[in-house]
């Protein structure tokens, strides 16, 4: 299988939980009701059998009768539709009938998915992972879910500090799922400080001309990866210029039209386009390409996830080099925490796994193992 693949090559930089939490899940068991009548007694001595006979199966790890509901922000995201392929293909690999999997499309709408949210809880699914639309809707998602008694794994997109911190306090069944954009960040900064300023300061002044080509300002991965693309070169003593930074909602597309617009206005200025990941890296090749510029020789790009589409670029040299976001060991890490809670375990309250930094040297290799 690619993950154990994966697993074995990768597994120096491979991490497991950082952060510990323990507790009580919250939920609570009250006696039953005196009964009057044999009836009533034997209704009751049914109940008790039923339900440790379901404690039973979950103990056991017998889940193919549990309901799994999943919501994704966008399907149209290429590295989610990774993710979420990956995700299924696990779950019933460890048990999960493939009938009792459902995988929604948010469609980067949060009023779209929390009627999808809704929905789980009244068709009482066993457990959700979400993918949240905005990560500042988290809280609200989680008092719901939490309340229906349901537990919850968040995936790709971090609820803040404090949010983490509540289900921690309250001993709730909630974790999340996912790699530190930070690391993925100064990876980016590095592949462009790995270069030497020889190469990489084209006009010889100095200091490195970019532009900055951001996913979604409200999203914390995207704010990550701006933040430290840059302060890999600043804390490297590089001296830096902001040409432009533009907004481009993970899309190529809007991408490509960022940076011709950027190419346009800066010209030869423009040195390194950075990408917070290789969607909109695609996008800015197109770009690149079309107004006569070559990647390797005349400017730079780098982006995130590691889409195949970009490996063969880095293998080419059209693309400087990318950031494996490593879909595998998340979505496997996803429903491992999943299962631990149906059969009664807790989890840490975040779980993480590395980034791979990929440059010529490595592309193909992990070009092996995502294809």
């Amino acid at each position: 299988m690619k993950k154990k693949v994966l697993s074995f090559i990768l597994a120096a930089t491979m991490m497991t939980a950082m952060v510990a939490g323990c507790g009580n899940s919250g939920n609570t068991k009250t006696d039953e009701p005196a009964t009057n009548t044999q009836d009533e007694k034997e209704d009751a001595a049914d109940d008790k059998e039923d339900a440790a006979g379901d404690e039973t199966d979950a103990a056991s790890g017998d889940l193919s009768t549990k309901k799994v509901g999943v919501c994704i922000y966008q399907f149209s995201d290429n590295f989610m539709t990774l993710f979420r392929t990956e995700l299924e293909n696990y779950l019933v690999e460890k048990g999960f009938s493939k009938e009792n999997i459902t995988i929604v499309d948010g469609a980067n709408d949060q009023p779209t998915q929390t009627g999808q949210i809704d929905n789980f809880i009244n068709d009482k699914v066993d457990v959700l992972i979400v993918n949240p639309v905005n990560s500042s809707s988290a809280e609200t998602i989680t008092d719901k879910v939490v309340e229906a008694g349901i537990p919850l794994v968040y995936i790709n997109r971090e609820p803040d500090a404090d949010e983490e911190k509540r289900w921690e306090d309250n001993g709730w069944d909630v974790t999340y799922v996912g790699c530190d954009a930070r690391q993925s960040g100064t990876f980016q900064g590095e592949l462009i400080k790995d270069l030497g300023m020889d190469k990489v300061d084209l006009n010889g002044d100095g200091k490195i001309q970019y532009i900055m080509i951001e996913g979604d300002p409200e999203n914390v991965d995207a704010q990550y990866r701006t933040e430290f693309s840059v302060k890999a070169l600043t804390d490297a003593g590089i001296e830096v210029e902001e040409l432009d930074d533009q907004v481009g909602n993970w899309q190529q597309d809007q991408a490509q039209q960022l940076v011709a617009n950027a190419l346009g206005q800066h010209g030869e200025k423009i040195e390194v386009v950075f990408c917070n990941n290789d969607a909109m890296a695609l996008g800015a090749l197109q770009a690149i390409q079309s107004a006569g510029r070559t990647v390797g020789e005349d400017i730079f790009l780098v982006g995130v996830d590691a889409l195949s589409e970009a490996l063969e670029n880095v293998i080419n040299g059209t693309m400087t080099g990318t950031v494996f976001n490593d879909h595998f060991a998340q979505s496997h890490s996803a429903a491992d925490a999943a299962i631990k809670f149906l059969t009664g375990e807790k989890n840490d309250y975040y779980i993480g796994c590395d980034y791979v930094k990929v440059t010529s040297e490595n592309a193909q290799e992990v070009l092996d193992m995502v294809k």
